[in-house]
C-alpha cells in the first residue's frame, strides 16, 4: 500500500474499508453476530465516543460460494480500541472469533467525499480533542 496519505483524508482521520472472511462452516455465527449488533446497537452506539468512530457500517458479501465481511470505518485516529471490560466489546470479539478467520485484508483509501455540513460533522466528531 501507498504511503501517501491522499489529500481529501485530513491528517489524524482514519478511513478504512476492511474485509474478513467468514469460516468455512460458520455462516451460521455470522447471522448470530450481525443479529446480535443489530439488537443490541445502543450499546454499540454508545461505544463510539471513545473510539472517535464517525462511521461505522458492515457489509456481508456472499459471492462464489465464499462469504465475506466488510467493515467501513471512518474514525479520529486517537479513538480507543475494543474494551474487553465492556459486555457488548467482550461479546464483538468473542463472535468474531467463532465467525471469522483470523486478520483483515485492508483496501486502500484512494478519496473521501463529503458534502460540506457531513464533512464538519465527521471531522467535530473524529478529531475533537487533538
Amino acid at each position: 500500500m501507498s504511503e501517501e496519505r491522499p489529500a481529501s483524508i485530513p491528517s489524524g482521520l482514519v478511513v478504512e474499508l476492511s474485509r474478513a472472511k467468514v469460516k468455512p462452516g460458520a455462516e451460521a455465527e455470522a447471522d448470530r453476530w450481525m443479529r446480535m449488533l443489530n439488537d443490541r446497537l445502543d450499546e454499540c452506539v454508545a461505544t463510539l465516543d471513545r473510539e472517535r468512530m464517525a462511521i461505522e457500517i458492515v457489509f456481508r458479501l456472499r459471492e462464489d460460494g465464499e462469504d465475506h465481511l466488510f467493515w467501513v470505518t471512518v474514525r479520529g485516529q486517537d479513538g480507543a480500541g475494543l474494551e474487553h471490560t465492556l459486555p457488548i466489546d467482550r461479546d464483538h470479539i468473542e463472535q468474531a472469533k467463532r465467525t471469522k478467520e483470523p486478520g483483515w485484508v485492508e483496501a486502500e483509501p484512494q478519496v473521501l467525499m463529503l458534502p460540506e455540513p457531513v464533512r464538519t460533522a465527521v471531522l467535530n466528531w473524529a478529531l475533537r480533542d487533538q
